[in-house]
């Protein structure tokens, strides 16, 4: 499994549900790791375009997408400045990765009809996106979220938190 390890399962719920995915859609998945943002909201838009730099994160998205029987998913491996400079208009953009977050954002946010949504484990991540977004004219909203889950401790029960993420959302500028 590509370092990182995937977007926990509430976090992809809250994610996926901020960009408001439509049938008719496509959604572009930057720094999709193992391919779990892409695989899930594959069930509910007609094309999902993954990209992540490493070439062994899209060996293992594309193994597991073909194990969860997604045919309307496309990877790519390379880096997302590459991508987008001849990638198509997308409906929804989901970004888990934050290299070059600052750079990759003005050109994202014109490729994006609709939603981008940004998810960062980082405070300095969470500065930039939002500074950048706000700069941009594209901000919506930023969410703290932390998950804890139950676990058995003797008789009773405990939760463990899992690491707080931050959930940005911003506002796609490309034209219909």
């Amino acid at each position: 499994m590509p370092a990182g390890g995937p977007t926990q399962d509430e976090v992809m719920a809250i994610s996926l549900f901020k960009m408001g995915l439509r049938p008719q859609d496509s959604l572009l998945d930057l720094g999709c790791g193992t391919g779990k943002v892409s695989i899930a909201a594959a069930g509910f838009v007609q094309k999902v375009c993954a990209v992540d730099r490493r070439p062994e994160a899209i060996a293992y998205a594309t193994g597991a997408a073909k194990a969860a029987g997604r045919t309307n998913i496309e990877f790519f491996s390379g880096e997302a400045s590459d991508f987008l400079a001849s990638a198509p208009v997308f409906d929804c953009a989901f970004v888990g990765g934050s290299q070059q977050i600052e750079t990759i954002l003005p050109i994202l946010s014109g490729k994006v009809r609709r939603v981008i949504v940004v998810n960062a484990v980082l405070v300095s991540t969470l500065a930039t996106v939002t500074a950048t977004m706000q700069r941009l004219g594209i901000f919506r909203e930023a969410l703290h979220v932390q998950v804890a889950r139950s676990h058995e401790l003797g008789k009773s029960l405990m939760f463990k938190p899992i690491d707080p993420v931050y959930i940005i959302v911003g506002s796609g500028a490309a034209c219909s």
